[in-house]
């Protein structure tokens, strides 16, 4: 590891360990780059509570949401080959999405309202979260028609859980939801293979990300670290796995990975789609997929309705925020010191990631704790990024 200033590492540290010995996170894993290469790796505390198997920097991670991102990366590479189109209507290509259905509400008898969706579903939309898919830990309407329909929720990976409707006519508003499982699909139509193989061929293996995967091998799991819950008594461990007997590979949250892994994906956003020689993206589609996506509208509070999965989420409060192709954009400068414009977002599991090019640096933090938007792990996020951001 080449390292900056012992200084910085000392800070970094005594940050990370602070948080685990007070109590307010179980084992913890954080890393941060610059396009120099890595300058800090850290990790603190034990892999489940109670037990004396210790974090280290290969530990294993439900990703959670972060798989979003390497799914978009998939897509943007097929759109770079003339296999997928951003703005063509995906219904020529999944027959699913041909005649989408918009949830109107319910009517007397508590039955959904749906009505014809006014415009196509497009891959921007589902890379932007403007396609009008929910989740029901977010949406109270969501989770009412998936309880009436007899849904399962999206954590199980069955195909029933993909007919739940739209909230809202594709383009006209911004929500988190079930996007880039659709996405997910794309990759597979166009490829001809599994997402799991798709990505292995054209993303993982070239950036060497063999601990990165939808499946848990032996070797994976003797590696994983445990989920937490926060109760009123404090945090417990809890039992917590993705099913390793999908319907489908969850392109919106279904792969585990180390940090290690995480932050060479990372390191070849910062250096533009190339990290080590090898190049996966080009210049220009990171430059576009950092852009702005969805114009005028802003990403404000995103309320739960599921408090044993989430909190209420208000991730860089008081700043304007909109969505790229690839994640979360702040449009002004952070408290914590990152640059307007850089790319952020995390997994429910409380995992957490940036990359700013203003600062030319990168980082993410990794715990295993339910619900999401745990204040003490943003808190200690917030101070290890600033660290590294005034380093």
């Amino acid at each position: 590891m080449s390292v900056t200033s012992v200084s910085l590492t000392e800070s970094l540290d005594t940050v990370l360990r602070e948080s685990v010995e007070s109590g307010l996170i179980p084992g913890v894993v954080a890393l941060a780059a610059t396009s120099d290469g890595v300058v800090y790796e850290g990790s603190f505390g034990p892999r489940v509570l109670g037990t004396d198997t210790a974090m280290t920097t290969d530990t294993v991670f439900w990703l959670g949401s972060m798989t979003k991102m390497i799914v978009a990366i998939g897509a943007l590479q097929l759109v770079e080959r003339g296999k997928l189109s951003l703005d063509a209507p995906l219904g020529t290509l999944l027959p699913q999405l041909a005649e989408p259905q918009v949830l109107e509400g319910f009517d007397d008898d508590g039955l959904p309202v749906l009505r014809a969706a006014r415009t196509a579903v497009t891959l921007r939309h589902l890379l932007t979260h403007t396609a009008g898919n929910g989740y029901h830990f977010w949406n109270a309407d969501v989770l009412r028609y998936q309880e009436v329909m007899g849904l399962p929720g999206i954590i199980e990976c069955r195909e029933a859980t993909l007919t739940t409707p739209l909230t809202f006519d594709p383009g006209t508003a911004w929500q988190y939801g079930m996007n880039l499982d659709w996405v997910g699909k794309a990759i597979e139509k166009v490829s001809g293979v599994s997402l799991e193989d798709y990505l292995r061929e054209a993303l993982l293996d070239p950036l060497g990300m063999s601990d990165t995967t939808f499946v848990l091998t032996a070797g994976i799991s003797a590696r994983l670290a445990g989920m937490h819950a926060r109760t009123p008594d404090g945090l417990v461990p809890v039992e917590f796995e993705m099913t390793q007997e999908p319907e489908f590979q969850m392109g919106g949250g279904a792969m585990y990975g180390s940090a290690r892994d995480y932050l060479t994906l990372l390191r070849m956003l910062l250096g533009r789609g190339e990290l080590g020689g090898v190049r996966v993206l080009s210049e220009d589609s990171v430059d576009e997929a950092l852009r702005n996506q969805i114009g005028g509208l802003r990403i404000g509070l995103i309320a739960s309705v599921d408090p044993a999965s989430s909190n209420d989420v208000d991730l860089l409060p008081g700043i304007d925020k909109t969505w790229g192709l690839l994640g979360l954009r702040n449009e002004a400068p952070g408290t914590q010191g990152r640059s307007a414009g850089s790319l952020f977002w995390a997994g429910l599991g409380n995992t957490y990631f940036w990359v700013d090019h203003g600062s030319d640096d990168c980082g993410l933090l990794c715990t295993q704790i339910l619900p999401f938007a745990d204040q003490a792990v943003l808190d200690t996020f917030d101070s290890f990024e600033r660290t590294v951001h005034h380093r």
